[in-house]
């Protein structure tokens, strides 16, 4: 197959993931200008109550977490376009319709969109990419994260330049929606690869079905453990920071964007150079993850926070979910789509059922309490370097040739 014929399309591709960078960074960059065009009250110290806002944020996870099931579906029974085209008319619908919204309520629904335009992307994106890129597909799938991070250091620059020129801060959401818009017209007309999901069989041959094996379970379970371990990171660093006396606690965050962006570039290498195997990473980078962890719980030190926030940035937020994708996608190759939706719902079950866990040990913990969602965390990635210790003892004896788990 030619695959150059189809590099418009993955570009296409691509920056519809660097919008969805973007979309998900956006909210929370302007908490008070969407309070108070959504009519919050008034805090007795004068300041908007910006909680309704992030309720709003809340509502993308559970847009994609309710659509998941259908969008894989979706792509696999008509086609990779057609699901990412969906997931382009809804962040387009999502970019609009937040800024126009009335009412909190108003703004819920359309951030409802949102993550469903996720969900479709996910299972459009994803699949397409590793169809073009075939024996690649892995490293193009990593790319994903780094569109997504690009997206992310783009919008402060974007924020900085309307606010400079004084325009609206709806003006970048209007600009976001125009963007993808367009590209989204060059995604319906581009050639795409056929996917075989879509392809027509003989009428007396029987359509294969999915058959997990213990191996593409425990794959499935690893997308929740490395989803947990970034997550615990993100939601807990600026505490740390503040309980070791950092006067600018936010700067781990910054070492963490830039260790994601090195580890996908460096991974990418490795793997092209075969000096990495996926499977392999799923073990490598969360144990450096784990000692990082226990590293920081022992040295309570600024210092070691921000050596940590890079180390974290790179190996649990550095394309560890997207190359456990690429496995799982490679054991069902005819239903890239469902086995997307099944990895991307494990990962979103991960950001409510630990989150709200960590939310549990703070409470109890006290003033020591992000000191013991560390442990935690830590605990639940070494759990996931387990599972993958598994992994790769069963997968090259289970899918030799790379066909699908039977």
């Amino acid at each position: 197959m030619n695959t150059k014929r189809y590099y418009p399309a993955a570009l296409a591709l691509y920056i519809t993931f660097i919008i969805h960078g973007i979309g998900v960074s956006i909210l929370a960059q302007y908490k008070d200008e969407l309070a108070e065009l959504w009519g919050a009250t008034t805090l007795p110290n004068g300041a908007l109550d910006v909680s309704i806002v992030f309720t709003v944020i809340a509502a993308l996870g559970l847009g994609r977490l309710i659509t998941l099931p259908i969008s894989g579906p979706v792509s696999d029974k008509f086609g990779r376009r057609v699901s990412s085209l969906i997931g382009v008319g809804l962040y387009v619908l999502f970019f609009v319709g937040i800024i126009f919204a009335p009412n909190f309520y108003v703004a819920f629904v359309f951030a409802l969109l949102g993550g469903a335009a996720n969900s479709f992307l996910d299972t459009g994106v994803i699949p397409s990419l590793m169809e073009i890129f075939g024996k690649k597909g892995s490293i193009a799938n990593m790319f994903t994260k780094f569109s997504i991070s690009i997206g992310q250091f783009a919008l402060p620059f974007m924020i900085g330049f309307v606010a400079a020129s004084q325009m609206s801060f709806q003006t970048v959401f209007y600009f976001v929606a125009i963007l993808l818009a367009i590209d989204g017209v060059l995604l319906a007309f581009v050639p795409l690869p056929p996917n075989s999901s879509t392809q027509k069989t003989d009428k007396n041959q029987k359509k294969e079905k999915m058959k997990f094996t213990a191996t593409s379970v425990v794959i499935i379970l690893i997308a929740f453990t490395c989803t947990s371990t970034f997550q615990l990171w993100l939601n807990a660093n600026q505490e740390l920071g503040t309980l070791h006396g950092m006067e600018n606690p936010s700067t781990i965050q910054s070492y963490y964007a830039i260790g994601s962006i090195v580890a996908v570039l460096l991974t990418a290498v490795f793997i092209n150079k075969k000096w990495l195997k996926p499977v392999q990473v799923l073990i490598l980078y969360p144990a450096i993850s784990a000692v990082m962890l226990l590293i920081i719980y022992f040295i309570e030190t600024p210092a070691i926070l921000l050596i940590g926030g890079f180390i974290l940035g790179f190996a649990a937020a550095g394309g560890v979910l997207q190359l456990v994708t690429s496995t799982a996608n490679e054991l069902f190759p005819k239903h890239k789509g469902k086995i997307t939706s099944i990895v991307m719902i494990s990962s979103s079950l991960a950001n409510y059922i630990i989150l709200s866990a960590a939310g549990v040990i703070t409470r109890v913990g006290g003033v020591d309490g992000p000191k013991y969602v560390l442990l935690f965390n830590f605990a639940i990635t070494a759990i996931g370097v387990l599972l993958a210790i598994y992994v790769n003892k069963r997968y090259k004896k289970e899918n030799e040739g790379m066909v699908e788990a039977a």
